[in-house]
């Protein structure tokens, strides 16, 4: 039970707990008076590590935060968070009271999703991630036979990184996402369905000095400006990766970005090269305007990259509007599968 409390910068904090006596019924939350509020309040502080951080996500004071930060940690007669050096960290108890209170408030918007879903007939929405490649291959068709289907369904697809993906359907900002599983994350926390690999090529404008070449090499490749994905991204990797194996340097004059129209702008006005998904690559080069005027640079290089997958969250449900854009991308995947003969 809370003792003292020592007041600083970011709020309030637990000093000094007495011995804390088990309650004898299961439910004695809900008896205490446990709030949504609450959870919410516990969810921001553990997402932002700052209580002022998580009063101004909730739209409240500071004070009022701490306040009802005090009340929860009354009915749990346990400490949630402590003061660390850039604001908070989570205490055991505020960990265990943060994962419960995600699930909770998860399960409460999906309800709520699934039942306007009900009442609308598929008047739903759904938040999906991908990788570029299989974005262009897989994810538009299966959108527009949706949209065919049911015009009041709100979709949202957006195009990362796989790392960055993963965490964001930990989060339940996603559905689900079309990407890999990063090494830094538990793959027990995922379920995960083999769609395929996404086959790279380089790119460069049209007319570029390396097309008066038969067939440029690193070396070639080297001396020219790159545009990049960020420092860790799957394809950059690779890219480097390669020039390492083949003892040749790697290029110097480099550009990073995460964006496909930066890389496009910087390759359509120079004589950058940039490693880019062949579906975006193709697709974009077959468009009109200045974006066509690039060109896939051939050179029996291998970009050899890890299988993607169709994942979902373990233990995690998918409302109806979500479930059927997702068994549609898999329908799309199994039609561009080769048939054996």
């Amino acid at each position: 039970m809370l003792n003292d409390r020592e007041k600083s910068g970011d709020g309030y904090f637990p000093v000094r707990w007495q011995g804390y006596q088990p309650e004898k019924e299961g439910d004695f939350l809900l008896k205490a008076g446990l709030k949504l509020s609450h959870l919410r309040l516990i969810l921001a502080i553990a997402d932002s590590g700052q209580v002022s951080a998580a009063a101004e996500a909730l739209n409240m004071s500071q004070p009022a935060a701490s306040r009802m930060l005090n009340e929860v940690e009354k009915l749990l007669k346990a400490p949630l968070c402590q003061r660390a050096a850039r604001g908070v960290e989570m205490t055991h108890f505020g960990e265990a009271m943060a994962k419960r209170a995600r699930t909770i408030l998860l399960e409460i918007r999906e309800a709520s999703r699934e039942i306007t879903e009900l009442k609308t007939g598929y008047g739903g929405s759904v938040n999906m991630g991908s990788v570029t490649g299989p974005a262009i291959s897989l994810a538009v068709p299966a959108i527009h036979r949706v949209r065919g289907m049911y015009p009041a369904i709100q979709i949202s697809c957006h195009v990362e990184a796989s790392n960055v993906l993963a965490r964001e359907l930990l989060s339940a900002r996603y559905d689900f996402v079309i990407g890999r599983l990063p090494d830094e994350f538990n793959p027990r926390d995922f379920e995960a369905r083999p769609l395929g690999f996404e086959t790279s090529c380089l790119i460069v404008r049209a007319g570029h000095p390396l097309f008066k070449l038969r067939s440029p090499g690193l070396e070639d490749l080297r001396l020219y400006e790159w545009v990049f994905q960020p420092q860790g991204a799957l394809l950059r990797r690779s890219i480097e990766r390669m020039f390492i194996d083949a003892n040749v340097p790697l290029p110097e004059n480099v550009v990073s970005t995460p964006s496909v129209l930066m890389t496009m702008a910087m390759v359509v006005n120079s004589d950058a090269i940039a490693p880019i998904a062949r579906e975006v690559a193709e697709f974009i080069a077959g468009t009109a305007g200045r974006a066509g005027e690039i060109a896939v640079l051939e050179t029996g290089l291998e970009f050899a990259l890890e299988p993607y997958s169709l994942i979902t969250a373990r233990g995690r449900g998918l409302p109806p509007s979500a479930r059927l854009l997702h068994d549609l991308i898999l329908e799309e995947n199994g039609r561009s599968q080769p048939r054996a003969v």
